[in-house]
């Protein structure tokens, strides 16, 4: 009995010395993409393979979009102290960089600051033509000597005041928000 089970141990690992003969196993890990998969999900495919490709962003590379966002937060900040001359840099680099971060916690914040930007121009634009469309009013009411045409203008100047200050004081808001969220490593909801 001794010799068969010293027998069959010595088979066992003179079987695993050798090599396997190949199987026709797929590999695990990869799938080979079929007919169906190259007609149905050409464009699918794509865009799932350059997802997971930046889901698995390298440390480097996390550190240098984290550093970039920053950078877009500080340039909106300090659009406040040009005028806003320097509203327009951040956005476009933000549509510079945004793809770079797809599939990650980092495109939350790219998108955090284009939607804050086009919000904000939207909004401060209404406002801007309240006002406009109000001073024009107010002349025409002194002209014609309506005093009520002259009250409506001022209300409506003062709308038109109160919804860019509004506007001002949420882009303010939400830049602090984000830049808090990034600072912490977290996505902004």
């Amino acid at each position: 009995m001794n010799n068969s089970s010293d027998f069959d141990s010595d088979s066992d690992s003179k079987l695993n010395k050798h090599p396997k003969a190949p199987t026709t196993e797929p590999v695990t890990g990869y799938n080979e993409p079929t007919i169906n998969d190259s007609i149905i999900g050409s464009q699918s495919s794509y865009g799932m393979s350059r997802q997971s490709q930046n889901q698995r962003l390298t440390e480097e590379k996390s550190r240098s979009l984290i550093t970039y966002n920053h950078l877009t937060y500080l340039l909106y900040v300090l659009s406040y102290f040009t005028a806003g001359l320097l509203w327009i840099v951040p956005i476009v680099m933000n549509y510079a960089k945004r793809h770079d971060a797809d599939g990650t916690w980092l495109a939350t914040h790219f998108d955090w600051q284009i939607k804050t930007f086009w919000y904000s121009i939207v909004w401060f634009v209404i406002g801007s033509v309240l006002i406009v469309f109000a001073v024009g009013g107010f002349a025409v009411g002194l002209t014609a000597s309506s005093n009520n045409i002259a009250i409506g203008s001022v209300l409506l100047t003062g709308l038109g005041l109160l919804i860019i200050a509004f506007t001002l004081i949420w882009h303010i808001y939400r830049i602090v928000r984000g830049w808090i969220a990034l600072t912490d490593n977290r996505p902004v909801p």
